[in-house]
């Protein structure tokens, strides 16, 4: 079973930034696809970014520009720079790895943007 552990989240005000980081128990070569995923108060999860094993991002529409997916393989960390952040970038943030055969989530870490 892998570990993953979400840490960064906080209450930041509109127009700040915030690092998230997710670390993994188990090296990341084993997993194609890396990302972040996010679900606000009475709605779905929603994607964010993520990033394939070949480095290729996809982020989702409303923080393209904003926000920027990395990964550092020799740490099995996954990182996400958030910039610009606006209140309705509030919700809990939840790392996802997933391989060919499995995937796994995070516990989630809370994200606030409030004056």
């Amino acid at each position: 079973q892998v570990q993953l552990v979400e840490s960064g989240g906080g209450l930041v005000q509109p127009g700040g930034s915030l690092r998230l980081s997710c670390a993994a128990s188990e090296t990341l070569l084993s997993f194609y696809v890396m990302g972040w995923y996010r679900q606000a108060p009475g709605k779905q999860r929603e994607l964010v970014a993520v990033i394939r094993s070949g480095g290729t991002a996809t982020y989702g529409d409303s923080v393209k520009g904003r926000f920027s997916i990395s990964r550092e393989n020799a740490k099995n960390m996954v990182y996400l720079q958030m910039d610009s952040l606006v209140p309705e970038d509030t919700a809990v943030y939840y790392c996802k790895l997933a391989g060919p055969t499995r995937e796994y989530w995070g516990q989630g870490t809370q994200v606030t943007v409030s004056p």
